[in-house]
């Protein structure tokens, strides 16, 4: 029976990837790089820490930890003008609340974005734990994160639900501890319905 479920926080719980693309560009722009553009972005570097984006790109420790710092405060600029509190996702986590099952979100996000964009959408009262790329040295492909999210819930690996989108979480996952995951397109499809049909059938 599965009484965990961790949630990546980019597709899963909130439709962010824009806002890091756009966010990423305008920094890249403002310390005279050329921007990447959206093609290599989702195929390439989407789902990855900034540092690790930016050290692909070959840009020097120095400037890059600017640019890093730039994107950051960008997003939350986008975040705090954009984001909405979003119904489904509350009626999400108080049904699997209300079933005794615990919620975390793991995510390659830094922690001040990922609970700027959680607690915009109304979603972070609901989380049991977060784990981002400050928690951990080795980030998605790996599985550190969702071991670590486990170790401190004190969960067993046979209770666990990943719920992921991207190629790099779906490798975190498959190679973590847990062993149920539920692949979804897109952050519309984490809703009651989703959920409540997985569940009935892993039983």
């Amino acid at each position: 029976m599965i009484n965990t479920i961790l949630f990546d926080l980019d597709g899963v719980l909130v439709d962010a990837c824009d806002w890091h693309y756009h966010s990423l560009n305008h920094a890249l722009s403002s310390f005279g790089h050329s921007p990447i553009n959206k093609e290599d972005h989702m195929s390439t570097y989407n789902g990855l820490p900034t540092h690790v984006k930016l050290g692909m790109l070959g840009i020097a420790e120095d400037q890059a930890k600017k640019i890093n710092e730039a994107k950051q405060d960008f997003t939350l600029d986008v975040i705090r003008k954009t984001a909405e509190i979003m119904p489904e996702k509350i009626e999400l986590h108080k049904y699997l609340k209300s079933n005794n099952i615990r919620i975390g979100c793991v995510t390659n996000s830094i922690r001040k974005t990922a609970e700027e964009m959680l607690s915009k959408t109304g979603q972070l009262e609901f989380m049991d734990i977060l784990i981002t790329n400050e928690d951990v040295s080795r980030n998605k492909p790996y599985p550190d994160c969702y071991n670590l999210a486990i170790d401190k819930l004190d969960a067993i690996g046979s209770e666990v639900l990943c719920v992921e989108d991207s190629e790099k979480g779906i490798k975190a996952a498959k190679a973590s501890a847990a062993k149920h995951l539920l692949i979804v397109e897109d952050s519309s499809k984490v809703n009651l319905h989703t959920l409540v049909t997985f569940l009935k059938d892993s039983i």
